[in-house]
């Protein structure tokens, strides 16, 4: 009975600690999703890494020329939003884009949002 009683207090423990950490270190990506201030950070264009990112998750809904087919044209999505604007929709998504702050890294999201913004 001990033995139980000791086992169900170190894992309500455990718990409290996960919730009090993940709860204590916000990221910037929550900060962008819940409205709050984030600047994307100033970047080369690393034109490679970016098309490489693009041919593996965005071709099939904005086009292998960024003319757009299922979602909108990105041609010239750079004169038309702003780099948070950018960062937020594909970390978040929304209106038929699916949110990729789970599938990317914030630096990759930072290296397509940096080759967006270029699309002038």
């Amino acid at each position: 009975m001990y033995k139980r009683i000791m086992a169900v207090l170190i894992g309500i423990a455990c718990a409290f600690g996960v919730y009090l950490i993940s709860s204590g270190l916000p990221e910037k990506k929550d900060a962008v999703a819940e409205g709050g201030k984030f600047e994307v950070p100033e970047r080369a264009v690393d034109a490679p890494a970016s098309e490489q990112l693009y041919q593996s998750l965005c071709i099939s809904c904005h086009g292998d020329q960024l003319q757009g087919a299922m979602g909108p044209e990105l041609a010239h999505v750079g004169g038309k939003l702003t780099k948070e604007q950018l960062f937020k929709k594909i970390s978040t998504g929304g209106r038929g884009m699916p949110a990729f702050q789970e599938r990317l890294t914030e630096e990759e999201i930072i290296t397509l949002t940096t080759w967006l913004a270029s699309k002038q």
